[in-house]
Formats: structure tokens, C-alpha cells, sequence
């Protein structure tokens, strides 16, 4: 590695991954804090397990339609403003889901939610596109999504304290998880308008030296990508490479979902208190955080993309199969522990495989399209078990519908291989 390399991708690196894990921290606690409030706020307000499952996932109905419009509005008005934007509008209906009354108003916001929030993730992982080289992408989305498993990890304690606020100033606990945790969204939204930036060429706080190199190889790799795919945006929406992975990220959120969002309830039903299922439902989450680093360091250290996804998906075959024949509930979490692994090591190698051959406006259209198909795994897949659970009173069929959804996942990955040729690194002048 050059200096000037090391040097420019330290800086980028610190300047931008520790902000982005903030941002999207608050983000994801806000999208399943529901979880946590889930056994209370479903007796409160009558609403069966499909219910809340239903209720819980339609968030993913509007995160699908509103996808690519928004991420083609980042790359017209730039990462800084638009974010900012999704965050504000966030912060204020999560807050918002503490006044709802019943099933229809409950999805009315969590709807409402999904149109607000649409286009966040996919944009994140667009703006990475602007600043980091192939090389270093596995790891950095897995340091970015790192804050995926951590929210949980920190989410779960503080929203067992929070549910224990029950009758303070006449809420529920509930209804105090989502008053308090909106509230970091929305004040994030002023530091993401003051610290962002939206590209190299505008990044002050880099050498001259150090921008031009670091564009010159960014131009060049797309350069490399474009001579084996140009597409437009439209075209990149409809290619059949872009919407089978699609599909394979929705084989991966349809258990990962399905499972968060009634995991805090499955550990309850162990007798535990609010705080001891907190911390009980936060450890697959801690195996998760481990995965996702230390796997995505190892795809970019030996330049494996397929295998990697395929052994990640197969972790959550077995986590989930034997979850559902577990003998006791300390056997029941540690092969939920593996299966955490399996879901949150996969993320940061699978977001390698469209950015390979996206580029430009493309990349975009792209990204937000496989975002938005795999995201309505949000919504079956709550919904699916929570229906599965009212129906047989038991989790074993919801566990075993979740496990087979990441083996339809591995088989696509399969099928469709990955060309490493599109991720190496392209030959640039070195700079002055």
C-alpha cells in the first residue's frame, strides 16, 4: 500500500464510518424498537401476534415503493441534505407511534414510517461507493452496519429500563421507548447538515494530493466496471442480475426480521423480567457484531465473495433448525446465537456483490432496487411467523419457515456465482 493511500483511506475512514454508525444506530433502534414493545403494547391494545406482526412489517411496504425515488433524489441533491431529511422526517412519526390506538392506526404510522425513512440504508451504502475503492467495501459497510447488531446489543437493556417508566406522566412503557428513542433522529439531523460531505472533490479536509488520488482511483475502477456493465438507471432497475439479488436479500431479512421482531416476546416467555430479557435477547446480537467485522475483513483479505454468503446463510439454516427442536431455553438462545452470526456476518459481504458491477446513477437505481425488493422480507416475515405462532401456539413452524428461506437464499447465490475480476484494483497514476 502506498502512503499516500494509507494516509488518504485513514482519514476517510475516521472522518466518515464513526459518524455514519451513529446515524444508522439511531436508525435501526428506531425501525425495531417495536419489538421490545411488542408483549405490552400488544395487551394494551388487543392486537393478536399476526397483528402486530402485520402492523410491525407494513413499514416495509412503503420502504419498497420509495426506495429508488429517494435514492435517485441523494444523487441529485447530495447525501448532506437528503439524509438529513429522512432523519428529521423519522424522528418525528417513530415519536409518533406512541399515540396510536388500535391496529388501523398503528398502521398508519408504521406505514408512514417506511415512506419516511425510505431510502436511508440504500443511500448509506451508495455514499460509500463515493468514497471507498472495492477493496476496502466489505469491511466498511460491515463497520457501517456494525451499528445493526449493537443497537440491539445497548437497545435491549435501555428499552427493558424504559418499559419499567409504566404510568410515569400517565404512559405506558411503551409509549415511552418511542417518545425517547425518536429523539436522537431528530436532533442528528442538524450535525449530518453541518458535518457531511457529499463528495471527494468537496472534501476540504483532505490534502490536494490525497483528493485527486483518491478520485483518480475511484474514476478508474469505475472505468473497469463500466467496460463489462453500463447501464442506466432504468436498466440497472430491471436487470435480472440486480432483481435476483434482490431476492437473495430478501431470503436473508425474511428470517432476520421475522425473528427480531418477536425475539424480545420469545425470551419473556421464558419468565424473565423486562431488564434479564433485555440483556437475554441481546446476545445473538453480540455474536452478530463479532461476525459481521471479523467476516468482512476476511471476504476483502482474500478477495471471496460467494462462499462467504453461502457459509453465512448456512450459520442461520442451523441456528434457526435446531432453535425450533431446543430442549430448554439456554439451548434455544445458543443456537440462536449462531444463527445471529449467520445473519449479520452475510451483510457487509453481500453488499459487495451488486456494488461490483453498479456505477453512477446505476448504482443508485441499483442499490435502492435490490434494498427495496429484499426489504419486503420486513414484511412477510413477521408477519408470516407471528400467523404461524397464532395458529400453533408454538414457534417450531415459524423457526422452520425462517430456516428455509435462507436456504432458497444460498441456492441463488449459488446460481448466480460472483465474476472477482470486477473488483480489482484499478491501475492509477501514482499522485505528486
Amino acid at each position: 500500500m502506498d502512503a499516500i493511500e494509507k494516509r488518504t483511506m485513514d482519514k476517510v475512514t475516521w472522518r466518515l464510518v464513526p459518524f455514519l454508525i451513529a446515524c444508522y444506530f439511531i436508525a435501526y433502534l428506531d425501525r425495531v424498537n417495536v419489538g421490545f414493545a411488542n408483549a405490552s403494547m400488544s395487551k394494551d391494545l388487543g392486537l393478536s401476534a399476526a397483528a402486530f406482526g402485520g402492523a410491525a412489517g407494513i413499514f416495509f411496504i412503503a420502504y419498497f415503493f420509495f426506495e429508488v425515488p429517494s435514492n435517485l433524489a441523494l444523487n441529485r441533491f447530495g447525501a448532506r441534505l437528503w439524509i438529513a431529511r429522512i432523519m428529521f422526517t423519522w424522528g418525528i412519526i417513530s415519536g409518533a407511534q406512541a399515540f396510536v390506538v388500535g391496529e388501523t392506526s398503528f398502521n398508519v404510522v408504521r406505514l408512514l414510517l417506511g415512506l419516511a425513512e425510505a431510502g436511508f440504508f440504500p443511500g448509506i451504502i451508495f455514499f460509500l461507493t463515493l468514497w471507498f475503492p472495492s477493496a476496502y467495501r466489505a469491511r466498511i459497510v460491515g463497520m457501517f452496519m456494525f451499528a445493526i447488531p449493537i443497537s440491539t446489543v445497548i437497545g435491549s437493556p435501555i428499552s427493558g429500563l424504559i418499559l419499567n417508566l409504566e404510568g410515569i406522566g400517565g404512559l405506558h412503557g411503551w409509549q415511552w421507548i418511542f417518545l425517547i428513542e425518536a429523539a436522537p433522529a431528530v436532533l442528528m439531523t442538524f450535525a449530518v447538515l453541518y458535518y457531511l460531505t457529499d463528495r471527494p472533490a468537496q472534501a476540504s479536509w483532505l490534502e490536494p494530493n490525497e483528493r485527486k488520488w483518491l478520485q483518480d482511483r475511484l474514476d478508474a475502477e469505475r472505468a473497469t466496471r463500466e467496460s463489462h456493465f453500463s447501464m442506466t438507471w432504468v436498466q440497472s432497475m430491471l436487470a435480472p442480475r440486480v432483481i435476483a439479488l434482490g431476492f437473495v436479500y430478501m431470503a436473508l431479512n425474511i428470517p432476520q426480521y421475522g425473528l427480531s421482531f418477536f425475539l424480545p416476546k420469545i425470551v419473556k416467555d421464558f419468565g424473565l423480567s423486562n431488564v434479564q430479557a433485555g440483556f437475554v435477547t441481546a446476545l445473538p446480537y453480540l455474536v452478530g457484531a463479532v461476525g459481521m467485522v471479523l467476516w468482512g475483513r476476511h471476504s476483502d483479505k482474500t478477495g471471496e465473495r460467494k462462499w462467504h454468503v453461502v457459509l453465512s446463510f448456512a450459520a442461520m439454516v442451523a441456528g434457526l433448525g435446531f432453535a425450533a427442536v431446543a430442549p430448554n431455553p439456554i439451548v434455544k438462545m445458543a443456537v440462536l446465537c449462531i444463527a445471529g452470526w449467520g445473519f449479520f456476518s452475510i451483510l457487509p459481504v453481500f453488499w459487495t456483490l451488486p456494488t461490483a458491477f453498479l456505477s453512477g446513477a446505476g448504482a443508485a437505481a441499483g442499490i435502492a432496487a435490490v434494498n427495496s425488493i429484499g426489504n419486503l422480507g420486513g414484511y412477510f416475515g413477521p408477519k408470516i411467523f407471528g400467523q404461524l405462532r397464532d395458529w400453533t401456539g408454538t414457534d417450531f413452524a415459524g423457526l422452520i419457515f425462517l430456516a428455509s428461506c435462507a436456504i432458497v437464499g444460498a441456492i441463488i447465490v449459488l446460481a448466480l456465482g460472483h465474476n472477482p475480476a470486477l473488483e480489482r484494483p484499478a491501475q492509477t497514476a501514482p499522485a505528486e
